[in-house]
């Protein structure tokens, strides 16, 4: 089992390409499923998340070709098995974003209960009841979501809890559905706006992705288009913090403020100087930084995702910061890593409370999920001395290449096999 080695106190300079985002990379391959013509994509990311989807999506009968310069052709012509089995289903949450395009498309699915990283409970019942209003007949046995309908209906549906993966999964069975479907209280996360609009250019209706109310007039059929993927909003976020908390100055490339305002105003009011252009963004944070407190909510608020991050920053900040965790009921477990290394923090209930401290010092520590990971990188990137990371496949998850990036920008890390 691979491992990361951190030499910390080096910080970090330099420039680095930020890849596609893997939250808005997932819908987007599920939503091949949605046409007979092929569907090209450009900066995917390649990610354990997306070698896993893709072979789910051949598993199923797509045909799936990968050019050198992160492009996928994906032609789902033939669908001969509509299933999610449990072997490929049970690492990753987002094969959950098959069942609607599979329901729309052919009519049927039958798709594993989904599993991902153990962060907290995430139900897929949102997902169900709005495919249940528009028309699909489902049952749950064996671990496993039935679902089949002649031709689904439009439907007023109202989420009682923002959810992005059951936004995305109403809006592309929307999009084969006859009739107009309005989906209130809907997730507005950057993600969401980029899979309308490679829906659009496959020939749906979709309006007012962005906002809490999404309406899709549902079309006889969709075909083939080409988009390319927006930049990961969190793979920035986390070399931004990174270059914060070692005091470095960085460029990242290939990416943009507009979809990260809450996470550079908290930068922000850390101390940490930053530019921002069409696409690239520059931070320095050479002065000492200012412990900054946060509240995690759906966006445009402070993202859960990059809670972890901001964490280990506050570990070596001036100050005390509460963080106070409301999307996920398990996402402090990497406080008890950041303690092994000499962070102080006290977790009450949903909240964390972190005094900075002069100096962290390097230990063995264990990966729990994929942005704890990433918090545990940037500890190990501060600390003093050697840094060991177990359990880095959470990581490769969800970033793609971190340690020769790093290393690009100077850091001293290393994979251990």
């Amino acid at each position: 089992m691979d491992k990361l080695l951190i030499e910390g106190g080096v910080p970090l300079q330099g420039e680095a390409a930020i890849s596609g985002a893997k939250n808005a990379a997932l819908p987007l391959l599920c939503a091949a499923l949605l046409t007979a013509e092929p569907l090209h994509l450009s900066n995917v990311p390649h990610l354990n998340d997306v070698s896993t989807m893709l072979r789910l999506l051949a598993k199923m009968g797509m045909d799936v070709t990968l050019d050198e310069k992160s492009g996928i052709a994906l032609c789902a012509s033939r669908l001969d098995r509509p299933e999610a089995p449990y072997d490929l289903v049970k690492t990753m949450r987002a094969s959950i974003l098959t069942l609607g395009p599979l329901v729309a498309r052919t009519g049927q699915a039958r798709v594993s209960l989904p599993g991902g990283c153990a962060i907290g409970a995430r139900p897929v019942d949102i997902h169900i009841r709005g495919l249940q209003a528009m028309g699909a007949e489902i049952h749950v046995e064996h671990g496993y979501i039935h679902a089949t309908a002649k031709r689904l209906h439009g439907a007023k549906i109202f989420c009682d809890l923002v959810t992005v993966t059951g936004t995305e999964n109403l809006m592309m069975a929307a999009a084969l559905a006859d009739g107009i479907t309005v989906i209130e209280n809907a997730a507005r996360e950057p993600e969401v706006i980029d899979l309308a609009n490679c829906l659009n250019a496959m020939g749906a209706r979709v309006s007012g992705a962005g906002g809490d109310i999404v309406t899709i007039e549902g079309v006889e059929r969709l075909h083939g288009a080409r988009h390319r993927i927006m930049p990961d909003r969190i793979e920035t976020g986390t070399f931004l913090v990174a270059a914060a908390a070692t005091g470095g100055r960085v460029r990242l490339n290939g990416t943009t403020g507009a979809i990260l305002d809450a996470v550079i105003e908290k930068l922000r009011e850390a101390g940490a100087e930053i530019r921002l252009f069409d696409d690239a963004i520059e931070i320095s944070a050479e002065a000492p930084l200012k412990a900054v407190g946060l509240r995690t909510a759906p966006y445009p608020a402070f993202p859960t995702d990059m809670q972890a991050q901001f964490m280990a920053m506050n570990c070596v900040a001036e100050g005390t910061a509460v963080i106070t965790e409301t999307i996920f009921e398990n996402r402090f477990m990497h406080a008890q890593e950041l303690l092994r290394l000499g962070a102080d923090i006290e977790i009450n209930g949903n909240t964390a409370v972190v005094k900075g401290v002069p100096q962290l010092d390097g230990a063995t520590v264990m990966a729990t999920d994929l942005r704890a990971s990433a918090s545990l990188v940037i500890a190990g990137l501060v600390a003093r001395g050697e840094t060991l990371i177990d359990r880095i496949y959470h990581l490769d998850r969800g970033y793609e290449h971190i340690e020769e990036k790093l290393s690009q920008l100077g850091a001293r890390i290393r994979r251990v096999h």
